[in-house]
């Protein structure tokens, strides 16, 4: 998402040499951050301590697309981690119920293919046509192929390697088990020489220049450093209880506060992708692995209580499916003011978050700290160039956020007052305003993105399935129906994605 371009290659600027740095937890962030560093780095002395006495919640973790170049850039084959890890194949997520209006209570936000470049356009131009006043009904199903694979329970990647030249290649994501990611990239950091230590803190000390000079463990053992990456969670021990750092809330904007997680049953025949069902008062994630599924329910704890909330997700579950119990997550919902302050980067949770909707959590640890390599590959760590860091986490965290709220006010529930207030009162920014009122008047939507800089974060084609998926369109007698022109283009459509299907595994 960041619009910085990062590359693994040869020819950096600048190769650090016996640089100390460390990192302070572990869990999914501290141990990403530690293998890209001991990766384009690995004549740095770089060290990762970590409490013993904190546990991961590991329920099922969902990717974005991007995590295919962190695998790659670790020179880590599929048929490596994923079995380590529960992993499935990923080509999308499914929003159930978040609409009431007729023909639009479900669609599929798919990943993309090389076969919808020649698609897209047709559903663009269908949205347009009915921003505009036309009955059609311009729903995203049946544009997108990675939808079509997901529907015949298929993996987005070849079954029969002889066909790669005539199969089209796809963007797809995975799902996993984070607590055994975390596992797997700790014996690869250690593989490569990153020194690892449990360690109880007890204090951080500064420098006379208010830079971080050690962190103090209960035992009184003094860890120095150079650099030191802040992965220790909602805590921010480093960045925000330490170096004082800001953190500004995005609660006017994105009120859940809680999520209430629980595993359950592996599916014998699961589709391929994430389920988002709506719920009364926030929405539920169904995620499926090999061993397991992932389930939980993301709520305003203002609406509903922790207790009523598990009872919902037990419910919407079932009983007889669940393994373990039910544990009850609060929130920090935000982000720090800045994330590279003087000598020490936030990485992770204690950066900022999101909720969890368009699994962005792991994208912003990736995205964070290739930039942050670059960055100080370019600028040495300067003052200049941890500002160009810093602008750039805040435009994508403001812009990211921004597609978050458009899921809450293109909702169109009634049931409860949760749903109503996420509609009507919530607050958005004058960027989304700006977009939703291009929307709303039929304009071209593509090139507002563009001039917003926000194609660089979510392409145009995840807006129109969001917004036309959720059946944000003007209200016109008959639209809810397919015009004979749709038909014909989603049956042409239709034809093509099953002249390449077979040659795709199921999973």
């Amino acid at each position: 998402m960041l619009l910085l371009t990062f590359d693994y290659g040869p020819g950096v600027v600048m190769q650090l040499k016996n640089q100390k740095i460390l990192i302070v937890g572990g869990g999914t962030s501290g141990w990403m951050a530690a293998s890209l560093l001991a990766k384009k780095w690995p004549n740095c002395q770089i060290k990762l301590i970590e409490s013993q006495n904190i546990g991961t919640v590991g329920v099922g973790e969902g990717s974005t697309p991007y995590i295919k170049q962190f695998f790659n850039a670790l020179e880590i084959e599929e048929s490596d981690w994923m079995p380590f890890c529960n992993a499935t194949y990923k080509n999308g997520i499914e929003f159930i119920n978040w609409s009431t209006q007729p023909g639009y209570n479900r669609y599929f936000h798919a990943f993309l293919s090389d076969l919808d470049e020649q698609h897209t356009p047709l559903f663009e131009q269908a949205t347009l046509n009915r921003r505009q006043g036309q009955a059609v009904k311009a729903h995203p199903d049946g544009y997108f192929f990675l939808q079509t694979l997901a529907q015949q329970h298929r993996q987005p990647t070849l079954e029969v390697q002889s066909n790669n030249n005539a199969a089209p290649h796809n963007i797809y994501a995975y799902h996993f088990d984070s607590g055994k990611l975390a596992e797997y990239l700790k014996q690869y950091c250690l593989n490569l020489g990153v020194e690892h230590q449990f360690v109880d803190i007890e204090t951080v000390e500064l420098a006379g220049n208010g830079e971080i000079a050690a962190v103090i463990a209960k035992d009184k053992c003094r860890f120095e450093a150079d650099l030191y990456l802040d992965c220790t969670g909602f805590s921010s021990l480093l960045i925000e209880k330490t170096l004082k750092e800001r953190f500004i809330s995005f609660d006017e904007n994105l009120y859940n506060d809680r999520a209430v997680t629980v595993a359950s049953k592996a599916q014998m025949h699961y589709q391929p992708q994430t389920t988002s069902t709506a719920l009364t008062n926030g929405w539920a994630w169904q995620i499926p692995l090999t061993s397991r599924t992932g389930n939980g329910y993301v709520y305003s704890s203002k609406y509903i209580s922790d207790e009523q909330a598990t009872q919902e997700l037990i419910e919407f579950v079932g009983r007889d499916n669940l393994i373990g119990e039910p544990r009850v997550i609060p929130m920090k919902v935000g982000r720090v003011e800045r994330a590279w302050v003087k000598n020490c980067v936030a990485i992770g949770l204690s950066q900022g978050f999101i909720e969890p909707l368009e699994a962005t959590g792991l994208h912003f640890i990736q995205t964070s700290i290739e930039s942050f390599i670059l960055l100080y590959e370019l600028g040495e760590g300067s003052a200049e160039y941890r500002q160009v860091y810093n602008r750039e986490i805040e435009h994508v965290f403001e812009r990211v956020r921004d597609y978050i709220v458009s899921h809450y006010l293109t909702n169109s529930r009634n049931d409860t007052e949760y749903w109503r207030v996420c509609r009507d009162k919530i607050n958005i920014s004058d960027t989304l305003d700006g977009l939703m009122r291009q929307w709303c008047s039929g304009k071209d939507f593509k090139a507002a993105l563009k001039k917003a800089e926000l194609d660089h974060i979510y392409p145009s084609a995840s807006w129109h399935m969001l917004l036309a998926g959720m059946g944000f369109l003007p209200p016109i007698d008959g639209a809810h129906r397919l015009s004979d022109s749709e038909k014909r283009t989603l049956a042409q459509i239709a034809e093509v994605h099953q002249q390449h299907i077979n040659v795709y595994g199921k999973t």
